[in-house]
């Protein structure tokens, strides 16, 4: 519970200074916030089962991103949509590693499909034509992320496995909402405490692998 806390009190922290524009807060209280869920899901027994190695890597390779997006250049942001990418791929894995019921993923793929498609389009009109590709692609894996998520809730009986893909899911809509549509503090607001929630859940959900 101690890392728990820790790792709101540093959400906190990270708001505060995105507020303030302290750049220097940023950079102090961001990685130590995402340090936290990766010591969290250790502390849990992570290196333990198969499907907490997965999530392990996935959570670094958020890690890893999150320090990426701190620099506000379009290399920068770009790798850090890759390193994202590479995680949300790493959960995709673990649920398959953990079981899902495929039916229910292809169901859900059809909405979830819908909606990329819509959320694509929409981005694509303030989108760089060098940022295209990895926003497309980003798109499409976390639409696959959040489907197999689902079917490993239904196959599970845990909320969890939904839960923390859907709230990964909506904190990439504020990030993209906050990069190509409406950029302001209210995107970080909703979009951190979203993030960070749905970290903090995978990192527990390896108790259930």
């Amino acid at each position: 519970m101690l890392t728990v806390w820790v790792l709101a009190a540093l959400v906190g922290l990270l708001l505060w200074c995105e507020f303030k524009t302290w750049r220097t807060g940023v950079w102090l209280s961001k990685p130590l916030a995402s340090a936290a869920f990766v010591v969290l899901a250790l502390e849990l027994g992570a290196t333990d089962s198969r499907y907490g190695l997965w999530i392990l890597a996935g959570l670094m390779a958020c890690w890893f991103g999150d320090l990426l997006l701190i620099p506000r250049n379009r290399e920068s942001f770009k790798a850090g949509i890759l390193s994202f990418l590479a995680g949300h791929v790493l959960y995709s894995a673990a649920f398959v590693v953990l079981g899902v019921e495929i039916g229910w993923v292809l169901l859900a793929g059809v909405p979830l499909g819908v909606a990329a498609w819509f959320v694509g389009r929409r981005l694509m009109e303030s989108v760089s034509q060098g940022l295209r590709g990895p926003v497309t692609a980003y798109i499409l894996v976390i639409s696959g992320m959040l489907a197999l998520g689902i079917g490993a809730s239904v196959r599970s009986g845990h909320t969890v496995f939904l839960v923390a893909p859907s709230a990964f899911y909506l904190s990439d809509l504020a990030v993209a909402r906050n990069r190509f549509l409406q950029p302001g503090f209210f995107n970080r607001l909703v979009g951190l405490p979203l993030y960070y929630g749905a970290q903090a859940l995978f990192a527990w959900s390896v108790t259930l692998g």
